[in-house]
């Protein structure tokens, strides 16, 4: 055939029903893992340098994945071998997170689960890609923002439900409440279950067959400027080690160390490709970084303040909802828990809301076009974050997250349908991969800046946070403006 085929819905349905365990898996760890390590003792400042394992784990596993499954071929594919280690190992860690003991332990956890689904996420995005048709493409992704907002809303509700059903909601000091941990539990045996269902009822096309139907030749490899790479280089290794020199002797917040270490390790990064003649997945990633299309780029400044804000909401609503809705600060008393538990009923409205308007987006898109519909989308995300300071009452919280989950839905989907009809297939996971860094740079950005700008500029209020996250997602919806989007021939 001279493109791929047309996939049936039941088709599509099943190659994107993975994600409905993988996202079982992150709406736990986005609605929990702040509760869990207030509970185990951790200081609010702390709390955003406690999560830098997950947008750190994205930044050095999805590259790496996405390069080799471009490079494999087995009897199960070229994609799914890594749906299915990484989904046996993020179940073990879901298990294990809600026993940990002490703090580090959690920390810890969190990084060994946040790199398990990772494995597993990065080759779904390149899988709809290899998959679908372009004319099909934001149907598929699409179909995984149905499955990311199903699954999220079931997950984020356990708890709740959980203690409507009789299970204990609070604990001793410094022990996880069996809401919590039960929930895990079942989080952990749906995401091997749904990822199972992917891997059992799909099939995937031979690289001969996706070389012949690949509409986008591979960008042309750039001999660049190799002293200018080294000058930019640099100077951004010593930009990391003055910041942290300064953070240091001044006596700042320390999570800004972060900053001072992504900085310095890019830096270094380029750097040592710069003295490299050798061919390898380091140097052909660093490459395909410097080689990347035109439309990707310009997609980086839609996805850095879309994931600062989406960033900014998931360590800071669960504070900002206690502490201002419900006048609690203290993680073992029962309204600081009834709280965090409605906390969990909106992240599962908003993911409910998700599924649904991912429904409408093919819809839409055939009548705003890709760009217009992101627009809208993450406006009315922005004005649904900067609402939960303007209303009172909790119960009214349920519509600022209609906006959010359209705006989810949309960031879940859209910007992947953009980045696949501009890459090649050959290189589709490598791409999807790389794209990755345009969602765990801003999250590294946000654990790095947001403790220091909530103490020094926010009035130390974690609602004030928030809204800083509505402003960054109206922002996001503005440089969408600047992407142009290659043609294609449906």
């Amino acid at each position: 055939m001279a493109e791929r085929p047309r996939l049936s819905f039941w088709q599509i349905w099943n190659m994107c029903f993975g994600f409905l365990g993988i996202q079982f898996g992150f709406a736990l760890q986005n609605a929990n893992v702040s509760r869990i390590f207030q509970t185990l003792g951790a200081d609010m400042d702390a709390i955003p340098l406690l999560w830098v394992a997950a947008p750190l784990t994205g930044l050095l596993v999805q590259p790496v994945v996405g390069y080799l499954s471009d490079r494999t071929w087995t009897g199960l594919g070229r994609r799914r071998p890594y749906f299915l280690v990484g989904a046996v190992m993020a179940s073990l860690a879901l298990f294990a997170f809600p026993n940990a003991p002490a703090l580090w332990v959690a920390a810890g956890m969190l990084w060994v689960l946040d790199a398990s689904i990772n494995i597993s996420m990065e080759p779904f995005r390149a899988f709809v890609g290899d998959q679908l048709p372009p004319s099909q493409r934001p149907a598929g992704f699409a179909m995984q923002g149905f499955f990311i907002g199903t699954g999220s809303v079931v997950a984020s509700l356990l708890p709740f439900l959980l203690e409507k059903a009789g299970v204990a909601n609070t604990a001793p000091e410094g022990q996880i409440p069996d809401t919590v941990r039960y929930a895990f539990y079942a989080g952990g045996a749906v995401l091997l279950g749904a990822i199972g269902w992917t891997v059992l009822r799909t099939r995937e096309y031979p690289p001969e067959a996706l070389a012949r139907w690949d509409a986008s030749p591979a960008p042309p490899r750039r001999a660049g400027n190799p002293g200018l790479v080294r000058r930019l280089a640099a100077a951004a290794v010593l930009a990391g080690v003055l910041l942290a020199v300064v953070v240091a002797t001044r006596g700042l917040d320390p999570a800004l160390h972060i900053l001072a270490g992504l900085l310095a390790g890019v830096g270094l990064a380029f750097l040592l490709r710069t003295c490299l003649s050798c061919d390898n997945a380091f140097t052909r990633i660093l490459d395909d970084v410097r080689d990347m299309p035109p439309t990707m780029a310009q997609l980086a400044p839609v996805q850095f303040f879309s994931w600062f804000a989406l960033f900014a909401m998931w360590i800071y609503t669960t504070a900002a909802v206690t502490e201002v809705h419900f006048n609690s600060t203290d993680p073992a008393s029962a309204a600081y828990n009834s709280g965090a538990n409605w906390v969990g009923v909106l992240f599962a409205a908003y993911n409910g809301f998700a599924a649904l308007a991912a429904i409408a987006i093919p819809a839409m898109v055939r009548h705003l076009g890709l760009c217009g519909s992101h627009l809208v989308n993450t406006a009315l995300g922005g004005l649904g974050l900067l609402s939960i300071g303007w209303i009172e009452d909790p119960r009214w919280l349920l519509l600022s997250m209609v906006g959010v989950g359209i705006a989810w839905a949309s960031i879940l989907s859209l910007p992947y349908a953009m980045l696949a009809n501009a890459v090649p297939a050959v290189k589709m996971g490598t791409y999807m991969g790389i794209f990755n860094f345009f969602i765990v740079i801003p999250q590294l950005v946000a654990a790095s800046l947001l403790g220091f700008l909530l103490k020094n500029f926010l009035g130390g209020s974690p609602i004030n946070a928030l809204a800083a996250g509505g402003i960054s997602l109206i922002l996001a919806g503005l440089c969408v403006l600047l992407v142009r989007l290659p043609d294609t021939r449906e």
